[in-house]
Order: C-alpha cells, then sequence, then structure tokens
C-alpha cells in the first residue's frame, strides 16, 4: 500500500503550495485507490507518470474536466476533450467505451465521471489505445525516458512540464511496511 500520508505531505511541498483540496484528495485517493487495485505489482514510474498527466491534463484539479474550448476550430467535436486524460474522437470513446461497458459514444459525458475517468487513463495508458504508444515504451528495464513518454498522450505538446510534475509524483510514492 502506497504511504498516503507521505505522499500528500511531499506533493504539498511540490507541487501544490502546501495546500490539497477535498475535490484533488478525492481525485488522487481514486488514482492511488485504482492503481493499488489493479496495478500495483507493476513499475512505480507508470503510476507517476500517469499522475503527472492527470495533474496537467486537469488543469491540478484532480477532477475530470471538459477540453477547454470544447474543441471548437477542430474536427472530433462533439468528442472533444474529457476526464483525466482528455479523452477525444470518436473511435476513442467507443473503444474506451467496450472496455469499460460503458456506452461512451453515445454518453461521451460518462467520461467525465471519476468511476470512468479513472479506469480511461489508466487502461488507455497501460493498453496504448490513445496513440500506440504505451508506459512499457518509456519505462522498463532497458529505458527510464520520462519526457518522450508524453507521445503516450499528445505527442510532444508540454513534454517537459509533464515530465517535472512525474518526477515530484514519483518522489512521493513510497510504501508501508
Amino acid at each position: 500500500m502506497i504511504n498516503r500520508s507521505f505522499f500528500y505531505k511531499q506533493i504539498k511541498k511540490t507541487l501544490f503550495a502546501n495546500k490539497v483540496t477535498l475535490k484533488q484528495v478525492t481525485g488522487l485517493n481514486a488514482m492511488l485507490d485504482y492503481w493499488e487495485a489493479n496495478y500495483a505489482a507493476k513499475d512505480d514510474r507508470w503510476l507517476a507518470y500517469a499522475l503527472g498527466t492527470a495533474h496537467h491534463e486537469t488543469d491540478t484539479t484532480f477532477g475530470p474536466i471538459r477540453e477547454y474550448g470544447l474543441g471548437k476550430g477542430k474536427k472530433y467535436p462533439p468528442y472533444y476533450g474529457r476526464g483525466l486524460v482528455q479523452l477525444t474522437w470518436d473511435y476513442n470513446y467507443k473503444s474506451m467505451g467496450q472496455k469499460l461497458h460503458v456506452d461512451l459514444l453515445d454518453n461521451p459525458d460518462l467520461a467525465l465521471k471519476l468511476e470512468n475517468a479513472v479506469p480511461i487513463i489508466f487502461i488507455g495508458m497501460t493498453e496504448g489505445t490513445f496513440t500506440g504508444k504505451s508506459f512499457k515504451d518509456y519505462f522498463n528495464g532497458a529505458k527510464d525516458d520520462w519526457v518522450n513518454a508524453r507521445a503516450i498522450i499528445n505527442g510532444s505538446d508540454k513534454k517537459y512540464l509533464v515530465a517535472d510534475y512525474a518526477h515530484d509524483y514519483y518522489a512521493a510514492i513510497s510504501y508501508t511496511t
């Protein structure tokens, strides 16, 4: 189990200017709980990078949000970004909906529910369903590429920033005995 006391003490100092809101704690705990239930034996760098991604993609709220601008000027409305990872495009909504047994294609706002948004970020990043790239392409026994891991989600947009967030989360992951 992740030592939540240590985790929150660390991220408050490094990422949240000593104040974490209830909404942030709710989202963070949902992500940590899901990780512990489904991926605990996997590489902690994966968790750290998912947390860094959600930190950026939700504008630090850790609550599923709608893409700013709602996809205006893009080719994908009404499947603009939603969730912890800003799921876009009809085919991604369809694929994730099938994986979760939730009709995201006809009800894309269901990606805004934390109980759907959390599995979406982990499944998408673990299986490489968003871009064809996955955690294992950047974090494995031979590779430790925090910067280019951004390709799992969004090419190279803000790759250094997200890498910095992920490093801070990685430093906060500790386990109880």
